[in-house]
C-alpha cells in the first residue's frame, strides 16, 4: 500500500451531509405500521439504513406477503417532507469541512435527485454541490453495487482508485469498496463503528477530523 493523492471526495447525504438517520427512522416505522407491517426501529437501523429503493421495498413485501403498487412510496414523501423541514440540520462539522476540503467533491445517494437537492437546500449546504449530484436513479443498481460511485467518478473524469468515498452505512461501504475506491465511515450517526469497519475503510467519528485523515489516506 502507498499513499495516492486523493483526487476527488463522493459523499453520501443522508447520514453524512445531512442529520437525517434518525429522523427517516421515526418516519419509517410510521410508514410500515400504516401498511400494516411492523418493523422495530432497531431492525430498520440494521436492514435499511443506506440502502436502496428495492432493498426496502422487497423487505416490506416480504413481511407483508403481498405485492406493493409501483409507486407506492409517493404517498408517503410528505411525511418526510414535513419531518425533514421540521428537524434537518446539517451533520456538526461538515459545513467547515467542506469550506477547507481540498480536493473537489460531489454527493452520491441512493435517494433521488429532487429529495438531495430538497435535503441540501433546507441546510443550506447546496451550493457546495451544483452540478455535482449524483442518484441511484442515474445508474441501474444502486448501492449496494458499485454502479453509483463508478458512475461519479467516470462523470468527473477521476480513476476510481484516486477516489475516497465517505459513507455512513454497511450498504455504502461495501458499494466503496466493490469500486476500488477508499472508504471512510463515519460512524457518529445510528451505525455503530463494528459494522463499518471492514478493508479499505478507515472509521471515524467526528467529521472535523476528515481533511487529515483524507491527506493521510494510503491505497
Amino acid at each position: 500500500m502507498k499513499r495516492t493523492p486523493v483526487e476527488l471526495v463522493i459523499f453520501d447525504c443522508d447520514g453524512v451531509l445531512v442529520d437525517s438517520e434518525k429522523i427517516c427512522v421515526t418516519v419509517d416505522a410510521m410508514v410500515m405500521n400504516d401498511l400494516g407491517c411492523t418493523f422495530t426501529e432497531a431492525e430498520i437501523i440494521e436492514r435499511f439504513v443506506g440502502s436502496s429503493t428495492e432493498v426496502y421495498t422487497a423487505a416490506v413485501e416480504e413481511r407483508l406477503g403481498r405485492r406493493l403498487e409501483k409507486d407506492w412510496q409517493q404517498r408517503y414523501e410528505p411525511w418526510y417532507q414535513t419531518a425533514f423541514e421540521a428537524e434537518l440540520t446539517a451533520v456538526e462539522g461538515i459545513a467547515d469541512v467542506l469550506d477547507r476540503l481540498m480536493p473537489p467533491f460531489c454527493v452520491a445517494s441512493n435517494g433521488d435527485h429532487a429529495g438531495i437537492r430538497r435535503s441540501l437546500e433546507i441546510v443550506d449546504l447546496i451550493d457546495h454541490f451544483r452540478g455535482r449530484i449524483f442518484s441511484a436513479a442515474d445508474v441501474r443498481r444502486g448501492k449496494p453495487a458499485p454502479d453509483l460511485f463508478l458512475h461519479a467518478a467516470h462523470s468527473l473524469g477521476v480513476d476510481p482508485g484516486r477516489c475516497a468515498v465517505i459513507e455512513d452505512s454497511v450498504y455504502g461501504v461495501q458499494a466503496a469498496r466493490d469500486a476500488g475506491m477508499r472508504s471512510f465511515g463515519y460512524c457518529g450517526g445510528l451505525t455503530p463503528a463494528s459494522r463499518l469497519e471492514g478493508s479499505g475503510t478507515v472509521v471515524f467519528d467526528d467529521m472535523r477530523d476528515l481533511p487529515e485523515l483524507l491527506a493521510t489516506a494510503v491505497h
